[in-house]
C-alpha cells in the first residue's frame, strides 16, 4: 500500500518529467523562432505557442513547490530534441521545422494523456484541468500549421 509520502514522490516525479519536456518545449521553440523569424506570421504563431509551454513551465513548478518536491531547472534528456529543430531549421527549413515541433506536440499530448492514471486525484486534475487543454491547443495550431505549408 502507498503512503502519502510515496504517492506525493511519485507524482512529484511525473510531474518533473513534464515539466522537463515543457523546457525542453520552450527551448526549441526559441531555435525555431531564431532561426524561421523572417516569416512574421510564423513568428507570431511560435511565439505563441512557446508562450503557452513557458506558462506551463511556471503552473509546473508552483505545484511541485506545493506538494514539496524540488522542480527540475533544465530539459535534461529532452533538451537533444531543441538541437534537432536547431540543425533541421538550418538544413530543412520551414517544413521540416515546423513537422518536428508538431512531433514534439504529438509526444507531449501522448505523455500527458498516458500518464493521468498514475497521478493522485488532485494532481490529475490539476493536469487536466491546466496542462491537458494547453497542450491540446499549441498541438492543433502545429497541426494546422504543417498542414498550411
Amino acid at each position: 500500500m502507498n503512503t502519502t509520502t510515496e504517492v506525493k514522490n511519485a507524482d512529484v516525479d511525473q510531474l518533473n518529467s513534464f515539466l522537463r519536456g515543457e523546457i525542453s518545449a520552450v527551448e526549441t521553440y526559441n531555435q525555431a523562432i531564431d532561426k524561421l523569424g523572417e516569416e512574421p506570421a510564423l513568428s507570431t504563431k511560435l511565439a505563441n505557442c512557446r508562450s503557452s509551454h513557458q506558462q506551463r513551465v511556471t503552473l509546473l513548478k508552483d505545484e511541485i513547490k506545493r506538494l514539496g518536491g524540488t522542480p527540475a531547472d533544465g530539459s535534461g534528456a529532452w533538451g537533444s530534441f531543441a538541437k534537432l529543430v536547431e540543425g533541421g531549421a538550418k538544413v530543412f527549413g520551414t517544413k521540416a521545422t515546423v513537422a518536428a515541433l508538431e512531433e514534439g506536440e504529438d509526444h507531449g499530448r501522448d505523455e500527458y494523456k498516458s500518464e493521468l492514471e498514475g497521478l493522485s486525484a488532485d494532481v490529475r486534475q490539476f493536469v487536466e484541468h491546466h496542462l491537458l487543454p494547453e497542450q491540446l491547443t499549441t498541438h492543433s495550431t502545429l497541426s494546422a500549421l504543417k498542414h498550411a505549408l
